[in-house]
């Protein structure tokens, strides 16, 4: 796994415990910026678990997704590729928009791109794609690799997906 630099420097584990602690630390603070959340837009995939999390617990219950690739395990691209918009008839200020991580923007600014004016949350937060979110939890450097609780096993290590892997290794 590689940076901009070539190499993340570092690691940062997350475990389903911090992930949920944090979900509601982040949660706490969305509340303190309006009580009449509506909708929540979380960005897929990374988003997905935290946006559950956040909408139960200020009592959301329509979650829609946006669903963008900007990179794989194994490149960045140098495009967004949008491949899912949710239907933005009846948008409004009270919609939430959330995503595990901003690193460097990119995913962000296209995300901003479709839904001006709307909060972005995200539960992590680097320094190249903080300024573009409105609301994050924890700030983590640049050249740091976040593992989250759905890239791996409880032991820490990175797990590819099963759909990666190939026959001989699920057997």
């Amino acid at each position: 796994m590689t940076g901009k630099d070539g190499h993340y420097g570092k690691t940062f584990s997350v475990s389903w415990d911090r992930l949920q602690n944090d979900c509601r630390a982040l949660a706490w603070k969305l509340l303190a910026v309006r009580k009449d959340w509506s909708k929540i837009v979380a960005i897929a995939r990374g988003g997905l678990a935290p946006a559950a999390i956040i909408a139960r617990e200020l009592n959301i219950r329509v979650v829609d997704t946006v669903c963008i690739s900007s990179y794989t395990l194994r490149s960045r691209n140098d495009s967004v590729d949008i491949l899912k918009r949710p239907d933005l008839a009846d948008m409004s200020p009270t919609w939430l928009i959330i995503d595990d991580l901003v690193d460097t923007g990119r995913t962000a600014t296209a995300v901003r791109g479709m839904f001006p004016g709307i909060h972005f949350a995200t539960v992590y937060a680097k320094p190249e794609g903080r300024p573009i979110v409105d609301t994050f939890v924890t700030e983590v450097s640049q050249d740091t690799w976040i593992l989250f609780p759905w890239d791996s096993f409880p032991t820490t290590t990175f797990v590819a997906p099963i759909a990666d892997a190939s026959v001989g290794e699920c057997e």
